[in-house]
């Protein structure tokens, strides 16, 4: 990602309701899942994607991060994808995993 795409990332992050807790406070060195399935981010689409985002830079490279997405924004293609391809090009790998018995959405990124 490069800076600008960081700083405008930040700022984007800046407009959400201030009440959204961040998806991490630390870097994984380790495989983990970044839960996006609460109500603030059923509420908040871009929420959704800037905390993805957050959760794949605050995961070591050799890693992955499960992004764990609501379902009521419908599959990750649909807005998700996009995105990730925008902030990192060839930089990360993602694949589709399944979908949630609650709706939600699972998208591995190997960082």
């Amino acid at each position: 990602m490069t800076t600008d795409s960081k700083a405008d990332t930040a700022a984007a992050s800046d407009a959400h309701d201030v009440d959204a807790a961040p998806v991490t406070d630390r870097t994984h060195d380790n495989s983990w899942s970044a839960n996006l399935e609460g109500p603030e981010h059923a509420a908040d689409r871009s929420l959704v994607v800037d905390q993805a985002v957050s959760a794949i830079e605050h995961t070591a490279p050799g890693n992955h991060v499960n992004l764990v997405t609501h379902g009521d924004h419908g599959h990750p293609e649909t807005y998700l994808y996009g995105a990730l391809d925008d902030a990192y090009g060839d930089d990360i790998d993602w694949e589709y995993v399944d979908q949630c018995g609650c709706g939600g959405h699972v998208v591995r990124v190997d960082v």
